[in-house]
């Protein structure tokens, strides 16, 4: 009977079985169960005559692939088994248990780990300042609750369009191209009006001039307040916003944000936690 097996130690595995004619000494082609005869290198076979483990060279030749000579010929009704084992290497592997280091890049799928898409980057109020013309609150610390999360929040007024302003230099691997953004914002109020926010930018290279106009502001989908105090409201992502100045490696980025109230609802004061900035990616790093 043949077997297909796995074993610990030696892999998959393979058994054919032959019974000898007298003075038989090759033995080739389909066993006594109807499997071929094959095999990568002798050195991953066995070779068993009645049940005893003959010894390669001395005792046997398999040099063919695919025949096993005996240096002795067997007797009549002689069992000869051949055991088969796969070839298979092992690859270079970093041990979990003791470490190690790896050199090179690490590919998974032909593409190295970190891959170039689509990352964001989270600009928190406290990196935004006011516009000098019509800018929003200075930085304020507002407790929720004693030993509760304090925030540090710009407040944009109900009744006028109000202005902040940060900037970022975006990292290397940055394809240059269109962003997104998304707002967190609060109300202390519990009016279920809706916000709308807008946002544009400008980029800057070396040696040009920063006094240059903000590119099209893009707004967000208007979003309801939940009407209970001091919710987190999550604005949904914004479309593609275009940076003004032709963007380019070591540029800075400088943007302004700003309450839409004109598109509004919100009568109450809305609280700019901060933003989330979608780029996309075209290298796997700065280098």
């Amino acid at each position: 009977m043949a077997y297909i097996g796995k074993s610990p130690s030696q892999g998959v595995r393979s058994r054919f079985q032959y019974q000898a004619t007298a003075g038989q000494s090759s033995f080739s082609g389909s066993d006594a169960n109807g499997l071929t005869l094959t095999y990568t290198d002798s050195l991953y076979m066995d070779v068993y005559q009645n049940g005893i483990l003959l010894v390669p060279g001395d005792d046997y030749t398999a040099t063919t692939g695919t025949t096993v000579v005996l240096v002795q010929s067997a007797s009549l009704n002689d069992i000869i088994e051949m055991v088969v084992y796969d070839v298979f290497s092992v690859p270079d592997a970093v041990s979990q248990s003791a470490g190690g280091n790896f050199s090179g890049d690490i590919s998974s799928g032909g593409n190295p780990v970190k891959v170039a898409g689509k990352e964001s980057m989270w600009i928190p109020a406290g990196a935004m300042y006011p516009s000098t013309t019509n800018g929003c609150s200075a930085l304020t610390q507002v407790q929720t609750t004693a030993l509760r999360p304090d925030l540090k929040v710009l407040d944009f007024a109900a009744g006028a369009d109000d202005f902040a302003q940060f900037s970022v230099a975006f990292p290397k691997s940055w394809n240059e191209g269109t962003i997104t953004y998304q707002p967190f914002w609060t109300v202390t109020g519990t009016n279920t009006g809706t916000v709308v926010w807008q946002l544009g930018g400008i980029a800057v290279t070396n040696d040009a001039t920063i006094n240059t106009a903000f590119g099209t502001l893009v707004a967000t989908t208007a979003l309801a307040h939940s009407g209970t105090s001091n919710d987190l409201m999550v604005s949904a992502e914004s479309g593609a916003v275009t940076i003004a100045g032709s963007p380019s490696t070591d540029d800075v980025c400088f943007f302004q944000i700003n309450n839409d109230t004109s598109a509004s609802g919100q009568t109450g004061v809305v609280r700019l936690l901060g933003i989330k900035l979608f780029f996309t990616t075209d290298a796997k790093n700065d280098a």
